[in-house]
């Protein structure tokens, strides 16, 4: 009976041995993962001047309501072309809120040229660090305002998008005063001309 028990019990062990030596094949190897899908190179205030302050200011000059002695004068995309061109901005800078809080995303370049009475990079960098929650919530203003632009465009509604500008405004310049300007400049814009919203 005790040989019969082992007969039975040595094929159940071989077979347990393999299942075991087949589940850890299967299991991940850290170093045989694939690469991360993205590739963060360029910082913060990069995608500033390249994306979001070009995708900003097409939207505010697209709509503009001027009064003068002769009458008012509105200005606004008139063309499907036109619109379209407006609604590229909007998408750009939607997508430009996505890409500014990814994971490992620094401020801004080490050696950047700084106007007069910005903050040292690594300042920023620092209250990045600390407070990243409130720099995505931030973001996520700046998403939803450019969200409705989207929503405004496709309506063609000038007078909605020319009020979002003004909203959008509002959301850079927030964000601006805790991650960009130093406490003493009360609020001042530092930027020069050009510089990202």
């Amino acid at each position: 009976m005790k040989r019969a028990m082992q007969r039975l019990a040595q094929p159940a062990l071989y077979a347990l041995t393999i299942a075991g030596g087949l589940l850890q094949g299967c299991t991940p190897d850290a170093r045989d993962a694939p690469p991360a899908p993205f590739l963060v190179k360029t910082t913060i205030r990069e995608i500033m001047d390249a994306e979001v302050d070009p995708a900003a200011d097409a939207l505010w000059d697209s709509v503009a309501f001027t009064a003068t002695l002769q009458g008012e004068h509105e200005d606004r995309p008139q063309t499907p072309e036109q619109w379209q061109a407006v609604r590229r901005s909007a998408i750009t800078l939607l997508e430009a809120t996505n890409l500014i809080v990814m994971p490992g995303r620094r401020i801004a370049p080490s050696d950047i040229a700084l106007a007069p009475g910005e903050l040292d990079p690594a300042i920023l960098q620092h209250k990045l660090e600390t407070d990243a929650a409130q720099f995505a919530a931030y973001a996520q203003v700046l998403r939803g305002l450019a969200l409705q632009a989207v929503d405004a465009i496709d309506a063609k509604d000038a007078q909605k998008l020319f009020e979002l500008g003004g909203a959008i405004d509002s959301a850079c310049e927030a964000c601006h005063l805790v991650f960009w300007y130093p406490p003493a400049s009360g609020g001042k814009p530092l930027r020069k001309e050009g510089n990202s919203p």
